[in-house]
This record gives structure tokens, C-alpha cells and sequence, in this order.
């Protein structure tokens, strides 16, 4: 007769069969996953060893139960086109697992709004909520004062909320050092390029740039509107722009509320054969801004430390300050921000 193999078995290891074959108990083996948990090195090591040898590895929803903690963090964005945030998106699930933490990632859409995302992340009962340069609605708000056990950070924004801080670039210090710039360029007939508008959350960039021009006896000269940060809406904003400014009334310099705006600024120019015919100066110094066909000059945003401070918020509630916090950004000069005479 032929001889036939044994199915594999799908029984799934349990913390009592390492037990059994350690000799030991389930209490022992569950210690053994546990940081900082009370057991012997050499037992610790044992039981690693077999359950490796097994393929156990321990439920984490069974233990939530026990620990009241899922290590779970959700992480609310919404504008996943923004270069920027993907990149914040990274460093943060970096971060987190570097602690021992997973991510519930939750992507804000016109379907799928901020209320729905909040009672999402109260149902998987996630150790904090994160929001990741997100806007902030009234349905938000109200819920989030419904589960204030929930710890809430908002990273690279202000947040108008006294009861949710926030960690940000200093943006209004950042406006003001890109006004200098252009100032001491000699630029004269400036413009501001915002990205979607927020009821409850603001970046203070175009407040601190207007306010220095204004100082310096400067006006504002006009506000480009783009619904969302991707070049091809910083494209087609400064192109309706040039379309409707006669040359003469154009202005010279023009500062982008974000760089993948100020790309699609950049694209606009090249298009109309205008390249450099209005100085161009970005914000977050993405990977591609240092490229030689954009060569932009922009405000780069100690991202790594955002994201540690919001998740010390998050963490460690007792041993940081719960205050809001603004970090200094550097000025990166590249070659946008000149203009061809």
C-alpha cells in the first residue's frame, strides 16, 4: 500500500502546552512575554526557547483583557496625497512599535468622517488617539469630551482646545522668517498660497508671514486657495492666478503653505515657460523638494521629535508636561527663492 504523510497539524500552541513541555505554569509563561514581569533569567530563556520552537506566541486581545491596554494607538489622517504626512505617518508607526505598540490607522474621507473615526477607536478601547495634522469637528469634539479617558494629541497643528494639546513646528516664527527672506530679496508685490481651511485647528504660518510683511510696510497682496494638499492643486491654483493677473500686476514671490503645494507651483511656472519669474519658497522639506529639477527653498519641521513628544503625551501622562508644545524649524536655502531679473 502506498504510504501516505501526515497532515500538518492546525491545532493553534497555547500557553499550557509550553507550559507542559517546559514544566512549568501557564502564569510562568505568560510572565515570560511580560516586560519587567517577576521570573527567574535562565526560566524566562527556557520558555522563550520551547515556545519559538512550538510557534506560540501570545494573544494579545486575551491579554488586553487582563491589563486593561490594548497597546494600541489609532492614528488619524486625512490628507494621505501630502507627501509630509506620509512621512509623519512612518516615523509614528516607527516610533510606537520601537515601545511595543501596533496602529489602528484611520483615514478620514467625505464618507468616513472624524465622529465615525473617534467611535471606531473608542470601540477597539485604543490607549490614545493621534491626529496627525488632521481638522478637528464639532462632532469630534463632542465625542472626544464623552471619552476623555482616551489621552488625545494633535501633531503639526494648533489646536484651538484647551483640553487636547498639541505638538507643532512653530509656524508663526516660520511665516515671519520666510517674510525676512523675501524682504531681503527685495521682493515687493508678495503671495501666500493656503491649503484646506480647518475650524479648529491652524498652522499660523500665513498669520506670522503677513504680520512681518505688514511690519515691514509690506502688504499681503493676495491668498491662493488650494482644497488639498497635492501638486496638482498648487498647480492649478497659481495657474488660474496667472491667468486672470495681467503680467504687469503679478506678484514676484509667493510662499506655499506646504512644499507638494510648492512643487505644483514650480510645475505651473514650467509650464507657461515662467520658470523663476516668481520666486517660490515651500514648507516641510520633503525628499523630493532637494531635487535639482525643484531645488526648493523651504522650512523644515523636526518631524522625529513631533512625533515623540505627541506620543510621550500619549504615554507617559505622569512624566510630561501635558502642555502644548512649539518647536524651532530650520530655513533650508536652496535656489526657488530667487527670480530672474
Amino acid at each position: 500500500m502506498p504510504m501516505t504523510r501526515a497532515k500538518p497539524s492546525t491545532k493553534k500552541i497555547t500557553a499550557t502546552d509550553v507550559a507542559e513541555r517546559v514544566g512549568v505554569s501557564k502564569w510562568t509563561v505568560s510572565r515570560a512575554f511580560t516586560d519587567g514581569a517577576s521570573i527567574a533569567p535562565d526560566v524566562r530563556e527556557k520558555v522563550l526557547q520551547v515556545a519559538a520552537e512550538m510557534g506560540y506566541s501570545p494573544n494579545l486581545l486575551a491579554r488586553s483583557l487582563s491589563t486593561r491596554s490594548t497597546r494600541l494607538i489609532a492614528l488619524v489622517v486625512d490628507e494621505l496625497g501630502n507627501p509630509n504626512q506620509l512621512y509623519m505617518l512612518s516615523e509614528a508607526t516607527r516610533q510606537l512599535q520601537a515601545r511595543g505598540f501596533s496602529s489602528l490607522l484611520l483615514n478620514l474621507s467625505p464618507e468616513y468622517g472624524a465622529g465615525a473615526a473617534l467611535r471606531l477607536a473608542d470601540q477597539f478601547q485604543v490607549d490614545g488617539i493621534m491626529f496627525m495634522g488632521t481638522s478637528l469637528d464639532q462632532e469630534l469634539i463632542e465625542l472626544a469630551q464623552k471619552i476623555r479617558r482616551i489621552p488625545l494629541v494633535v501633531v503639526s497643528r494648533n489646536s484651538s482646545l484647551a483640553n487636547i494639546p498639541y505638538v507643532t513646528t512653530d509656524g508663526y516664527a516660520a511665516g515671519a522668517e520666510i517674510a525676512d527672506l523675501f524682504l531681503a530679496e527685495g521682493y515687493r508685490r508678495i503671495g501666500h498660497m493656503a491649503g484646506p481651511e480647518s475650524d479648529r485647528t491652524e498652522l499660523r504660518r500665513l498669520d506670522g508671514f503677513r504680520d512681518r510683511l505688514q511690519a515691514r510696510g509690506v502688504a499681503l497682496d493676495c491668498v491662493l486657495k488650494a482644497p488639498h494638499y497635492r501638486r496638482d492643486e498648487g498647480m492649478q491654483s497659481l495657474l488660474r492666478y496667472l491667468g486672470a493677473t495681467p503680467r504687469a500686476q503679478r506678484i514676484e514671490a509667493l510662499f506655499c503653505e506646504s512644499d507638494i503645494l510648492a512643487l505644483g507651483a514650480l510645475d505651473a511656472l514650467t509650464s507657461m515657460g515662467a520658470r523663476q519669474r516668481i520666486a517660490i519658497v515651500g514648507f516641510d522639506d520633503i525628499e523630493i523638494a532637494s531635487a535639482p529639477a525643484y531645488a526648493l527653498t523651504t522650512f523644515r519641521q523636526p518631524t522625529d521629535y513631533l512625533v515623540a513628544e505627541a506620543i510621550r503625551r500619549l504615554l507617559e501622562p505622569d512624566s510630561v508636561s501635558q502642555q502644548s508644545l512649539m518647536a524651532p524649524g530650520t530655513l533650508v536655502l536652496r535656489s526657488s527663492h530667487h527670480r530672474l531679473a
